[in-house]
């Protein structure tokens, strides 16, 4: 499990370690488990061209320090401040190493060919433009020590500037290394309000930053090392702010059929999906719990996706709905553990009165798709009786209808979003999307976040396997229900990673990649498999 912790939780933990520790000591630790990454990143460190972008606070102190003893090392270094001044301490030690700082490179404000008047100040200010864009596109490696934890906002100019000539040495092959976090991210929510910098690699320190895990932050953050500095006993009595579940994790919340184990023992889970018109969203959604490991799957249904799932499916057993009744199809279908509904189920009333009869159930329900836009004309459906657990699936255009929100918002804070949709309907949320985040109506639990993928899931019926999936393990009694939702979202990120190898799926394809992808996690092998 990796956890996150909020930038106030670090601040306090960092107060409470400094007051135990000599000055300067935190410094210290973390430039030099920074020195540490950049000497592996490297190789031979000797003659290499490291370019550092400074700011005036701590994270400009922190690369300045382990510059210095890359310096040392005999890489030529030069620093590039983004501010009108360098942090003191590490400036000295950089050009007691023999660093060097770029003459004129305190750059006013002015971005290269920018505003700067004529005249010898003018001058001054293209030449350093000059200058640092020369260096910045010989880097060998660029450090990015801009801005810490406790900005916010997209980069102002000069950072702005140098943010984008990183991001060109970085496309000519420079390695860049954000120090705790991308400048331009913010820490807490992983939102990208304008220019930030892109980083191959992200050393941060102490705890993980709930930005670095989050899109559109964790996009920009690369890979992330977390070096250890000495806050985790300060911060064990701090609310986690986020978690992102790993292999280990998942494994252990994977049921594990017994001696004794039947078909029902293993979980039934109840598929409401596809109708008339749409059959393949119930073969995918039916399919995926098959996969997943429910002991039997019970389809209600239209009879048209009723027959095409007969044909791919022939363990499900099926209910057809009676359009005249169309709720009675409900209690006909029999004892199940969860229910699963929405994919390709329609709009109607027909549909609405399906859903009304699942929600009306005591068991588990998943919410995914159609069931969504019946709901955001219904949410009066959500008074479930005796506090039943309900679980909704929304991409971001589904959670702005649910909520009202903007659709650019939400993707920029999706985590604020999740908690708040979670807490005005008393479901838990997975919001769908370039990252995966799952939040319940506790303020106080942290937001799971989901560390698996691939932008190849983004094609027609990826969701409709999440729900089968997401179902199964609902069925099967994977508890609490957020724990269920962040284990289905994993094993499907990694179904779509093992399915396309780099190349474009359909959502069909995923369904031979669950068995696979639930090997891998559980200590098997997917070699050769799927």
């Amino acid at each position: 499990m990796r956890t996150a912790h909020a930038v106030a939780d670090v601040r306090a933990a960092e107060r409470d370690l400094m007051a135990l520790v000599p000055d300067g000591e935190l410094m210290r630790r973390a430039a030099a488990g920074l020195a540490a990454v950049c000497v592996r990143l490297l190789g031979r460190v000797y003659g290499a061209r490291v370019v550092v972008l400074a700011g005036t606070g701590d994270n400009g102190g922190d690369a300045l320090f382990a510059a210095a003893s890359l310096a040392g090392r005999g890489a030529r270094v030069t620093v590039i401040a983004a501010g009108p001044r360098l942090h003191e301490a590490g400036a000295r030690a950089l050009t007691a190493a023999g660093g060097t700082v770029l003459s004129g490179t305190v750059l006013s404000g002015t971005a290269p060919g920018g505003t700067a008047p004529g005249g010898a100040a003018g001058d001054v200010r293209d030449e350093a433009w000059a200058d640092a864009t020369a260096v910045i596109g010989s880097a060998d490696l660029i450090l990015d020590g801009i801005l810490g934890i406790g900005g916010h906002g997209g980069l102002r100019e000069p950072a702005a500037a140098l943010a984008g000539l990183a991001a060109r040495a970085r496309a000519g092959g420079a390695v860049v290394v954000a120090v705790d976090l991308p400048s331009g991210v913010d820490a807490d929510t992983g939102e990208v309000a304008g220019a930030s910098v892109a980083a191959d690699l992200t050393v941060t320190f102490g705890t993980i930053k709930p930005g670095l895990l989050i899109d559109p932050g964790a996009g920009r953050s690369g890979t992330v090392e977390l070096v250890d500095i000495g806050l985790r006993p300060h911060l064990a009595d701090r609310a986690v702010a986020a978690r992102a579940l790993q292999s280990e994790d998942v494994a252990g919340l994977l049921p594990a059929p017994g001696a004794e184990s039947n078909k029902y023992r293993r979980g039934v889970l109840g598929v409401l999906a596809g109708s008339e018109r749409y059959t393949g969203a119930a073969v995918l959604s039916v399919g995926a719990a098959v996969r997943g490991g429910a002991g039997m799957v019970r389809l209600v249904s239209a009879a048209r996706a009723a027959d095409v799932v007969r044909q791919h499916w022939p363990e499900a057993v099926i209910t057809q709905v009676d359009p005249a009744d169309p709720a009675a199809a409900v209690a006909e279908a029999g004892r199940v553990q969860a229910w699963a509904a929405g994919p390709g189920l329609g709009t109607g009333p027909a549909a609405t009165a399906l859903l009304g009869a699942v929600l009306a159930t005591p068991l588990p329900v998943l919410l995914d798709a159609d069931a969504l836009t019946v709901l955001a004309g219904h949410r009066d459906l959500l008074a479930r009786p005796d506090g039943a657990p309900t679980v909704i699936t929304p991409h971001a255009g589904e959670l702005s209808r649910l909520i009202g929100a903007d659709i650019a918002d939400i993707e920029a804070r999706r985590a604020e979003f999740a908690r708040r949709a979670a807490a005005d309907l008393g479901v838990t949320v997975l919001l769908k999307g370039s990252t995966t985040v799952v939040a319940t109506p506790d303020p106080a639990a942290p937001v799971l976040v989901n560390p698996t993928g691939t932008a190849w899931l983004a094609t027609a019926g990826s969701g409709d396997v999440l729900t089968g999936l997401t179902g199964a393990l609902l069925a099967q009694g994977v508890r609490p229900v957020a724990s269920a939702a962040a284990a289905a979202a994993y094993l499907h990120g990694l179904a779509g990673r093992l399915a396309a190898s780099g190349a474009p799926i359909g959502a069909s394809d995923l369904l031979a990649a669950i068995g696979p992808a639930i090997r891998v996690v559980t200590g098997g092998s997917a070699a050769g498999l799927g």
